[in-house]
């Protein structure tokens, strides 16, 4: 080593300067002989001496080099075998080949060449390769005490040798563990429909429901050593440490039965509207979330306790169906901030979801309705239509009724002073066209369905009502209080909004209030046939014949779960597969149900349904859908299989 560095400096120098002096001896021995031979003596005489000298230097140099590397294995061996740290070294095969002192206190059974690293550590040899010193670790537990395991190999050979590095962390984790659990989460909670839940009790005992509720959510909150402050009658702020989440998760906030059971004299059992903020970078987003999170509770129809983190959104409860409010002062005060965006706007836009069924298009038909009479431009957004609603949509269209776009025509006139209104849906990935809602500043949303966390955000106006039947209710309650004087509806109208009520209640056997009553007998008033609404839901021979072998092949799982599929792709299969859903439900033992089919582009539909004991809303949330607690769907780019096997998995973990 000595030899080649010392070479490698001076060699090149030294024969440059041996060269020129030899060129300069050779002029002077042509000028002059005697001085040339001196030239040459002298020159021949420094060669030696540089070669000596070289040599010398290089015996120094190597000399140097052999102590150093002497000095460093002595070093290295010292500070492996005497590393307070415990190392181990793993060849290829995961036998332990060497350890040092400290290592067998971690494992005392550990012997040199006949312990394998599996089965002493349950650390396998392919997991070890993950780790990169300083930067990647494995986390060992061990006789009460955590370890961080690193790993120092060669790059070249990774399937040698493994030096591995033990380092007890147990104080810095339990520092995190503390630092974790004592974290706080915030939490808001209201009493549903609180105003209605006392006006339908004496008023000698409001005081005692009141004081029964709060006791409950009292001793709840002593048992996880949280505070609790009312700031309005039947609204509360709780603030608790993060250790205690697990514990409320785990029991699926049991506070909600435990209201839910207190004997009230209302028509409707008390329930609360829980939502929770965890985990944020401070005591004002941690709020934020809250709220938001309590938001998503009361939207999603109340009875639920809904977790928020930045990243995610957990939901428990809503095993009640939502109460119908009885006031009517929210439909009026909607009404009239609807007519004032209508007439400060230069157009308006109308946009159901994808695949629009008869409340969406009944809705949509009521609102575009609402824009006529109020003489401005107004249009409905639509794409592809199953053959039902086509029906109604070649009815709408003709002269001098209703105009329609497709989504390309929609965005060539949209501008920012463009109105759109939203029906039957709340979630961007469900509308016509997403990219609408960007092209202005005036969104309204009016849907029945539960919030959920994807919503449609910004929104001008949003009018949502979880209790409510269907859009068309909300829609139909809009039109008694926006009317002008002019016709309000025409007979066909009438009958689509009349349509997409009957379609979302089943025949109104289902989800179904006075306001719904109400609302139907309103659209009969103004020309509404049932013969003819009856006639929307008809379908030919080979449909019914699917909607049949779909209900004769369903599989019958514990639990009273049914689920069928059918092969092949129908124009129709919306419709189909959710009147196979409802049929199910009707025979002896069965609590929810779920069909599969294929529409004409290939996309695979679900719709779920369930007598209320199976909320089929949240597990089709987990799919991308949505829906009720008892009619919930969605649609998937998965096939037909795999949709089913999905479906199985989240009702294994329903059970």
């Amino acid at each position: 080593m000595g030899n080649k560095l010392i070479r490698s400096l001076i060699t090149p120098y030294l024969w440059v300067s041996l060269s020129a002096l030899v060129l300069f001896a050779g002029g002077l021995l042509w000028f002059n002989p005697f001085a040339g031979l001196a030239a040459f003596l002298i020159t021949a005489m420094l060669g030696i001496y540089f070669y000596f000298l070289i040599r010398r230097k290089a015996d120094i140099w190597q000399k140097y080099a052999n102590t150093v590397t002497e000095e460093m294995d002595r070093t290295f061996q010292r500070f492996v075998v005497h590393n307070p740290l415990p190392l181990c070294i793993v060849d290829g095969e995961g036998t332990l080949l060497w350890f040092n002192q400290p290592f067998p206190k971690i494992y005392e059974e550990a012997e040199m060449l006949n312990s394998h690293i599996t089965e002493l550590t349950g650390l396998k040899y392919s997991e070890l390769l993950q780790c990169g010193a300083g930067e990647k670790y494995i986390t060992v537990n061990r006789d009460g005490k955590i370890y961080r395991v690193m790993a120092t190999f060669s790059e070249e050979d990774k399937k040698g040798s493994i030096l591995l590095y033990w380092v007890d962390v147990t104080n810095l984790e339990n520092l995190k563990s503390m630092y974790n659990d004592e974290k706080l989460c915030y939490a808001f909670v209201e009493v549903d429909n609180y105003d209605e839940l006392l006006s339908g009790t004496p008023d000698e005992k409001k005081s005692i429901l009141a004081s029964q509720i709060e006791s409950a959510l009292r001793q709840w909150v002593t048992r996880i050593s949280a505070t609790l402050v009312r700031y309005k009658s039947g609204r509360y702020f709780i603030a608790f440490e993060h250790k205690y989440l697990d514990k409320l998760e785990a029991g699926k906030f049991s506070i909600l039965d435990e209201v839910r059971a207190i004997e009230t004299e209302a028509d409707f059992p008390a329930s609360l509207s829980i939502g929770i903020g965890v985990d944020g970078k401070s005591l004002i987003e941690l709020e934020e979330f809250a709220s938001a999170a309590l938001d998503l509770a009361l939207g999603r129809g109340g009875d639920q306790a809904v977790v928020k983190t930045k990243s995610k959104v957990d939901y428990y409860g809503g095993k009640l169906q939502t109460v119908e409010k009885r006031n009517k002062g929210k439909s009026r005060i909607m009404a009239h901030a609807l007519r004032q965006m209508i007439d400060q706007s230069s157009k308006v836009l109308i946009m159901g979801h994808r695949n629009p069924d008869m409340d969406s298009m009944g809705a949509a038909l009521g609102i575009s309705r609402v824009v006529k009479n109020r003489n401005k431009e107004g249009a409905i957004i639509v794409g592809s239509l199953s053959p039902s609603i086509r029906r109604l949509y070649l009815r709408a269209q003709e002269p001098g009724q209703h105009k329609f776009l497709s989504v390309d025509e929609a965005k060539s006139i949209a501008d920012k002073d463009t109105l759109i209104i939203i029906v039957d849906t709340h979630r961007p990935a469900l509308i016509e066209s997403a990219e609408l809602l960007s092209m202005t500043d005036k969104v309204v949303i009016i849907d029945h369905h539960r919030k959920s966390e994807d919503c449609i955000e910004n929104a001008t106006l949003t009018y949502m009502e979880a209790y409510a039947s269907s859009t068309s209710e909300l829609v139909t309650e809009i039109l008694q209080y926006i009317g002008d004087g002019k016709k309000t509806l025409e007979k066909y109208e009438a009958e689509a909004l009349l349509g997409g009520i009957t379609v979302d209640t089943k025949s109104f056997s289902i989800k179904t209030g006075v306001r719904t009553f109400e609302a139907a007998a309103w659209l009969r008033r103004n020309g509404a046939d049932t013969a003819n609404v009856r006639q929307f839901f008809q379908t030919d021979m080979d449909s019914f014949k699917l909607r049949s072998a779909l209900i004769a092949d369903a599989e019958i799982y514990p639990g009273g779960i049914a689920i069928s599929a059918c092969e092949g792709e129908y124009p129709d299969i919306n419709i189909i597969i959710s009147q196979a859903a409802d049929e199910l439900l009707n025979i002896q033992d069965i609590r929810a149900s779920f069909v599969v089919g294929q529409d004409e582009n290939g996309k695979t539909v679900v719709s779920a349904r369930s007598l209320g004991e199976v909320n089929v809303q949240t597990l089709m949330e987990k799919m991308g859908g949505g829906g009720h607690l008892t009619t919930a769907g969605t649609q998937v780019e998965l096939s037909i299989e795999e949709t089913v096997d999905e479906i199985k998995e989240l009702i294994r973990d329903l059970q």
